[in-house]
Order: structure tokens, then C-alpha cells, then sequence
């Protein structure tokens, strides 16, 4: 028995792993189209030649979308929500400043209780806003009634400078009254054709009404300006007097305080002799100040005493040695505690004391004033101050070593700019702790550079 199954081919992609068909050693003879077509129909579930797939319009697929209603709030989370809003507990000054805005005394006729309570509403509001319930004087405040009162007095008063100047200017003020032409209805008055009827004629021929209006403007104004003048010369009494000013004192104030201690204020006005201590009393508190400082060291106390002394000390316009020695004392303190602000107001007014042989220590200071331009970096005030120097004043000590110092940076030669920085007179090495640091990195890459040379 003939099958019709033994020459039939596997379907394609099931005889090796990857798909493909794997040749084998005996070829079989090709069917002809008829023996095809038998084979095909004779099979019970033939194989489709495709598979169809449905086309896609998008890239993701459409999910269909539902309305859905919102759901209602039942009452109970509306009166828990309203339960959980911070009760306010009004001050005791706010209650009364209430009772007092709606007492029938302190009512105003030409202000409404609708205004006045928006008004107290609103002033209410932005006290706690601004969370100064607490803190703001109600019992002083003003009334709502008297506010409104207050903003329409304003409102007017600037809606007549406005007319007033418009007026001067030869400027009419527009006219609250509705035009003729508003209230009359759409008939042949208010048409364009015959309102503008006249318009070449009045253009052309001289207009009488518009003499007899700017007649009316002119007499208004004559009159405004004379009400204006009656009211400048001396119709108008004002009950502001001016307070008697202090006389200016010709001289130097003369202090009359016995304090040793006191604050230094920033002045604003004149100084008063009661709060000013003379120079004996000064000296005292120079004295006690330094032990003040040896013993506690408490350099914001110090820095606030001297400068209220330095303050007392310019305004009696007293330029000695005690000047000289407060202005000193307080910059070695500032030297010491690292303050180049309050050293270098003190250097300034010293040097001007220096100029005028006040006495003191101008080489200790001037040689403070080279380390503090190099330390600085700045070279054109450095040669001002070398230019200045005298020969003997280049001898002294100090003096010598800031130039030495100069002179080894200058030169690179850091073995003996360190040698110096352990020799340092009086307070210099406080300056040159400042720049040390800066010196001695420069030391270390000029020294690095240089084995990097020898190297290759």
C-alpha cells in the first residue's frame, strides 16, 4: 500500500538547532507541481505559508479610560479637619482693643459699621500674620473708625494737590457729572454725521460759550490761589512749635565724668561734658586698664574701653603723651590678639602723633609698619615708608631687622629670613607669624625645584 506521507519534507526550521535545513548524502527527487498539490490537500491540518499579525498604531497600548465621580466628604472628616485647625487664644489686649472699636462713644457717624468691622478685620489679620499679637501696643493703636477716617482726609487732601497743580497748569480736572451725550438714547443727537455738524464751523469762526467757560476756570482759580494766600500769610495758626536747639559749643569739650570705666557709643549728636572724662581721670583708667588686662585678658572688654578713651581723648582735642601711650597700648594688644583693624587705625593716628613730637616709640612702630607691608604685599607704600626713614633711624634695632627681612625675601635667601624670624625684637614676631607660613611654602618649592634639576 502506497502512502502519500513518505516523500513529504519536515516543515521547515525543525531539523537542526538553529532553524536551518542540514544537507544530507542523498538528495531526494523533486515532485512535480500535481504531486504537490495532492500531498497538500491530502493533508488533514496543512501548515500556513504565514503567520498574521495585527498591525500596531502606537507604541503602547491604549488603556481604556473611565470617569470616575468623586466620592462625597462624609460630615465627620469635615469636623475633623475643622477640629484639627489651631484654635487662636486672643491676647487680652486684642480683646479689649475690640471692645473699645464697637463702643457706641468711640462710634463715628460718617463711618458705617460694615467699614469699621472690615477695617478691624483686616488690622486684626495682619497682626497675626505677621505673629505680632504679643508684641504690639493696642492700647495706643488706633481705632478702625479713626484709620478710615485717617485714609479719607488723606485721599482728599491729595485729590486737591492734584486739582490744584492740573489747575495751574492750565489743566481742567475731569468732571464727575456724566456727559449729555450718556444719558441720551441711541436717536439722531448721538449719531456721528450730526454731532460732528458743526465741528469745520467752530474750527473756523470764534467760539463764545468756550470764552465763557475759561472765564469761569480763571475766576476759580484767582480764587483758590487767594485762599492759598491768606492761608500762608497767617490765616492759618499752627500749634507745632519747634524745640530750642543746643547752642554749639566755640571750643573743646571739658569732661566732667569720674568714671574708669565706660562703654564706648558711636556719637550722633554733640557730645555732652557729663559723659566725657577729663585727663586726670583718663590716666586713672589707663592704669587700671592695664591690670585689668594682665590679670583677666579678656581683649573685647579691653578693645571697648580704649576706644571710648581714644573717643574722650579727641573730643577734648588732648594730643600729648598720654595720647600717644593709649594709642601705643592698644596696638600691641591688637598685635597680640591677631586685630589688624584696631591696629591699623591706632598706626595711622600714631604716625600723625610721630609727625608732631608727641613722643612714644616711632622706630618700635615704624619697623611694625615694614612687616606689615610685606606682609601685605604692598610694595609702593613699603617705599614710601624706607624713603621716609632717617639714617639714624636705620640704625635702631627694630628698625634694622625689618630691613633685613626685606632684604632676605627680596633676595630668596630663606635660611636667613628664618634665622631673623627667631630673632625678633619687641613684638614683631606677632606680624611675621602672619606671613611665615606663606615664606616658608615658597622655601619648599624653590627647594623642590631644584632636586627635580639635579635629577635629570
Amino acid at each position: 500500500m502506497n502512502s502519500t506521507w513518505v516523500n513529504i519534507p519536515p516543515p521547515p526550521g525543525t531539523q537542526s538547532h538553529y532553524g536551518y535545513a542540514q544537507r544530507t548524502s542523498r538528495t531526494p527527487p523533486s515532485p512535480t507541481q500535481e504531486e504537490s498539490m495532492l500531498r497538500i490537500r491530502a493533508a488533514p491540518n496543512p501548515l500556513p505559508a504565514y503567520h498574521s499579525v495585527q498591525v500596531k498604531q502606537t507604541f503602547s497600548n491604549p488603556t481604556p479610560q473611565y470617569y470616575v465621580p468623586p466620592l462625597p466628604v462624609p460630615a465627620s472628616a469635615m469636623s475633623q479637619e475643622a477640629s484639627k485647625k489651631p484654635k487662636i487664644n486672643w491676647p487680652q489686649p486684642v480683646r479689649e482693643y475690640v471692645q473699645r472699636s464697637f463702643d457706641q462713644s468711640n462710634m463715628l457717624p460718617d463711618v458705617g459699621r460694615p467699614e469699621m468691622e472690615a477695617k478691624l478685620k483686616e488690622t486684626i489679620s495682619a497682626s497675626t500674620d505677621a505673629q505680632t499679637l504679643e508684641t504690639m501696643d493696642w492700647a495706643s493703636l488706633p481705632l478702625p473708625q479713626q484709620m478710615i477716617r485717617e485714609e479719607r482726609l488723606r485721599a482728599s487732601w491729595q485729590q486737591q494737590s492734584v486739582d490744584f497743580h492740573m489747575a495751574a497748569n492750565g489743566l481742567s480736572t475731569p468732571s464727575k457729572k456724566r456727559k449729555s451725550q450718556e444719558l441720551v438714547g441711541p436717536d439722531e443727537s448721538s449719531t456721528p454725521w450730526r454731532a460732528n455738524k458743526r465741528g469745520l464751523e467752530n474750527r473756523v469762526t470764534f467760539d463764545k460759550t468756550n470764552l465763557n467757560d475759561n472765564k469761569k476756570a480763571n475766576s476759580k482759580l484767582n480764587k483758590a490761589l487767594e485762599k492759598r494766600q491768606k492761608r500762608f500769610d497767617g490765616g492759618y495758626k499752627s500749634s507745632w512749635r519747634a524745640s530750642p536747639s543746643p547752642e554749639p559749643i566755640s571750643g573743646p569739650v571739658v569732661g566732667t565724668c569720674q568714671n574708669l570705666e565706660k562703654g564706648y557709643l558711636r556719637l550722633t549728636a554733640a557730645p555732652r561734658p557729663s559723659e566725657v572724662r577729663p585727663e586726670h581721670i583718663l590716666k586713672q583708667s589707663l592704669e587700671f586698664l592695664k591690670k585689668k588686662w594682665k590679670k583677666d585678658g579678656n581683649y573685647t572688654y579691653i578693645c571697648d574701653q580704649f576706644k571710648s578713651m581714644r573717643q574722650d581723648l579727641t573730643v577734648q582735642r588732648i594730643s600729648n603723651e598720654l595720647t600717644v601711650s593709649v594709642y601705643e597700648i592698644h596696638a600691641r594688644i591688637a598685635l597680640e590678639k591677631g586685630d589688624l583693624g584696631e591696629y591699623n587705625q591706632c598706626q595711622s593716628q600714631l604716625r600723625v602723633l610721630y609727625a608732631n613730637k608727641r613722643g612714644g616709640n616711632p622706630e618700635e612702630f615704624k619697623a611694625y609698619r615694614i612687616l606689615y607691608f610685606i606682609h601685605t604685599a604692598n610694595r609702593t607704600a613699603l617705599n614710601d615708608v624706607l624713603a621716609e626713614l632717617t639714617p639714624v633711624e636705620k640704625k635702631s634695632r627694630a628698625i634694622k631687622h625689618a630691613l633685613d627681612v626685606r632684604s632676605a625675601l627680596a633676595l630668596g635667601n630663606y635660611n636667613r629670613f628664618f634665622r631673623l624670624y627667631l630673632d625678633t625684637p619687641n613684638m614683631g614676631a606677632y606680624l611675621m607669624d602672619m606671613f611665615v607660613v606663606r615664606e616658608r611654602l615658597a622655601a619648599m618649592a624653590f627647594i623642590c625645584k631644584a632636586c627635580v634639576s639635579s635629577i635629570y
